[in-house]
């Protein structure tokens, strides 16, 4: 399918959630340090996918496989931080996806232009901010993350309080563990969810059963730095605002920092604690 420059290839599932979660008192917070493997850190892998696009639901697949570790040994060990992004541009075409978000597009758009390329597409996987394919490719997923620059995770610790009931507060304070020059980085931060499951009555995916997971839900930037030492100590606060039927058992947090040539220079992700 194609229009414009823009284009849906492959096949894939999407989805939706309903959950509940309990709510700590305002006073209340809790803190999580995030695992800092041994050598190299995890690369960055974004899947921009739509539930209107009838080859996203692949990808969809693949990228769930990817995040809960089918491919470790076909990986050597490499750590991955898997992030879904759901465009916005398909919800025309008789479903409009409950996750999409011109933020997800927009976010696209700027890879498209830093790789060199002349269409948007779904599904597209961007590895470290360097390397595109197919999302429904496994063999050249795999290759690019294989091939994928890495570097030190940045160790963050996080302290999470509820300000209000639909609302999240994440206070981080870390060390990127990479030099940083005077062109800078900005520092990013994902609340994304997991485990969703939507119905899908009309569009491509009709009559089709749609499952996402590492879906993101809000993204945040905590701060920008620059002329900063691998050892010093950054910190910063994001507050996210929170959906219905909001579930902290299915959601997790993802640091990664980024170049403004989109670059990645390390990630980072953890779950958050099941009583916040």
């Amino acid at each position: 399918m194609v229009r414009g420059l823009l284009s849906c290839f492959g096949r894939g599932h999407p989805s939706a959630s309903s959950s509940s979660s309990k709510t700590s008192p305002a006073g209340d917070h809790h803190t999580v340090a995030a695992e800092e493997a041994p050598g190299a850190g995890a690369v960055l892998v974004e899947l921009f996918s739509s539930q209107g696009c009838a080859t996203s639901p692949a990808a969809e697949m693949l990228i769930s496989r990817l995040g809960r570790g089918d491919f470790e040994q076909a990986l050597g060990g490499r750590k991955v931080v898997v992030l879904a992004f759901h465009v916005d541009y398909w919800d025309y075409m008789g479903w409009k996806d409950p996750y999409g978000s011109s933020i997800a597009t927009v976010r696209q758009k700027a890879y498209v232009e830093a790789l060199g390329l002349d269409t948007m597409f779904t599904p597209q996987v961007v590895v470290q901010g360097r390397a595109q394919c197919m999302g429904n490719d496994e063999d050249a997923l795999l290759a690019a993350i294989n091939s994928a620059p890495r570097f030190p995770a940045p160790p963050f610790q996080a302290t999470f309080q509820r300000p209000s009931p639909d609302s999240l507060q994440v206070n981080l304070t870390g060390s990127l563990r990479t030099k940083v020059d005077s062109n800078g980085v900005n520092i990013m931060v994902a609340l994304y969810e997991s485990g969703l499951v939507t119905d899908c009555p009309a569009g491509e995916n009709k009559g089709r059963v749609l499952s996402n997971d590492f879906v993101v839900r809000k993204l945040e930037k905590l701060c920008s730095v620059k002329d900063i030492s691998p050892k010093k100590t950054v910190s910063g606060t994001v507050n996210f605002s929170l959906w219905d039927g909001f579930n902290c058992a299915k959601s997790g947090i993802a640091i990664f920092v980024q170049n403004n040539s989109h670059q990645i220079f390390g990630s980072q992700s953890f779950p958050l604690p099941q009583n916040i």
